[in-house]
């Protein structure tokens, strides 16, 4: 068709009726008119193909239990807006970590990416210019997306004032859901024992009291991956700070209070009550947490303490599980209790994509309360929008309702020598298997503590 019509076009400029000194003139005027009408096509072509054309966020992540979910939410926001969101499933290894580095080292990071690592590892890509700041996007007047997420959550990927890590202050992180460990009970077997299965213990001292109930019934108490000893450094920590309070365990950390104190004492002394009283598990200081939780979800365990990741884990071994969540019970009134929690997995934009302002905008979308709902019952992670609670199981929003009480160590701007926290936890291993006292404990934590401090001096 268009070759009829610049056919029938060029039979208008016939130059057989033209006088021979006039050929010339019009044969130029032609070519110009033919050009003109060249370049109308080409112009008109390229803008109807540029309005036409959506861009494509290509994301990639680590989060199997998710891609399922994530694809369904992209067919969904392509229909919604015309824009493909390309999810890139890689598992979460040490291979993903490599992956992602190399991609930062040969500027060829995708649109939207997660990072697996700390956040010293995070602080690295921001300050080497790879993550967009999105701050302003978070602050903008005409959105409320800061005030969506739970502000613990949004503190691990926001760098303040004077942080540690020499970065401009900002947000370089959006939180896709969020995390919290806690304990949780069994309700059948609450009930057994002669207790309101919707009332927990509270205090420590109803816990304790409740071992040799647990153990006359042939149960088993409390259950938890105890051979790994971050877990037991985290229950530790939540009583530290029920005890003390938060500056004083800061303080211990800056190395102006002794392990020795009377407080850090009474900590350690809780373990030697929880072994004393029967409410810990047989082999619990040699239990992995999968084996943990096999024990709970097979109702052989009262307690357990995990993280929020147990829901989804729960379900698939015992899907007619009737369980509670509950904060472990406090020692003391005198400061509240805290647990570890935050964000659990995050998005940051690359701040050299070509579609930055369109993989922000997939981010608002993605995070707001109704795709978190749809995650969160489609994957059992809590949301990390605040305002998704109502519409996703009782059990998730009893993990997410303990974000109020999160107090994490990444959060604290200062951190322990990795040596002093393996003698610690190692030391109250020690006093749950009957080999050290806590006062033993504690004046070898001690003692390893100055020992480090000395090294740190002297550099």
């Amino acid at each position: 068709m268009l070759n009829f019509s610049i056919t029938s076009f060029c039979s208008l400029f016939q130059v057989d009726h033209i006088p021979h000194d006039k050929r010339k003139e019009h044969r130029i005027l032609f070519k110009n008119v033919l050009l003109g009408v060249f370049l109308l096509f080409l112009v008109c072509g390229c803008s109807a193909q540029k309005l036409d054309s959506k861009p494509t966020i290509n994301i990639w992540h680590w989060m199997t239990d998710r891609d399922p979910a994530f694809q369904e939410l992209a067919k969904k926001y392509e229909t919604l807006t015309g824009v493909k969101i390309n999810f890139e499933l890689y598992a979460p290894t040490d291979a993903y970590t490599q992956k992602i580095r190399a991609a930062a080292q040969g500027i060829n990071l995708p649109d939207v990416f997660g990072i697996l690592g700390e956040k010293r590892d995070f602080a690295s890509f921001v300050k080497a210019g790879h993550i967009l700041d999105l701050t302003p996007y978070m602050e903008a007047d005409n959105n409320n997306w800061k005030n969506n997420f739970f502000p613990k959550a949004l503190a691990v990927n926001d760098f303040g004032p004077q942080n540690s890590y020499g970065i401009n202050p900002g947000i370089f992180g959006v939180p896709i859901d969020i995390m919290t460990i806690q304990m949780v009970y069994n309700k059948r077997l609450l009930a057994q024992l002669g207790l309101d299965p919707n009332q927990p213990p509270k205090t420590l001292t109803e816990f304790l009291d409740l071992g040799e109930k647990i153990q006359t019934a042939g149960m088993q108490g409390l259950v938890s991956g105890w051979s790994e000893v971050w877990m037991i450094d985290c229950l530790a920590s939540n009583y530290a700070f029920n005890i003390m309070g938060k500056d004083k365990v800061i303080a211990t950390i800056k190395g102006e209070v002794a392990y020795t104190d009377p407080d850090w004492i009474r900590v350690f002394t809780i373990f030697k009550q929880m072994k004393e009283s029967g409410i810990l598990a047989q082999g619990l200081m040699t239990m992995i947490n999968k084996s943990a939780e096999q024990l709970f979800a097979n109702e052989k365990a009262v307690f357990a303490f995990n993280g929020s990741w147990c829901v989804n884990v729960y379900k698939g071994m015992n899907a007619n599980l009737e369980y509670g969540v509950m904060l472990p019970p406090e020692a003391t009134d005198k400061f509240p209790m805290a647990i570890w929690g935050g964000a659990g997995s995050s998005f940051m934009v690359n701040a050299r994509s070509k579609h930055k302002a369109e993989a922000v905008k997939f981010l608002i979308w993605l995070t707001d309360q109704d795709q978190q709902a749809y995650l969160a019952v489609s994957t059992n992670n809590l949301p990390a929008n605040k305002n998704s609670l109502s519409k996703i199981p009782e059990v998730l929003a009893q993990f997410a309702r303990g974000m109020d009480y999160v107090m994490h160590p990444d959060a604290w701007g200062v951190s322990e020598f990795s040596s002093v926290v393996e003698a610690f936890d190692r030391g109250i291993q020690l006093i749950i298997i009957g080999e050290k006292t806590p006062e033993q404990v504690a004046n070898e934590v001690q003692r390893i503590k100055e020992k480090e401090l000395a090294k740190k001096k002297a550099q």
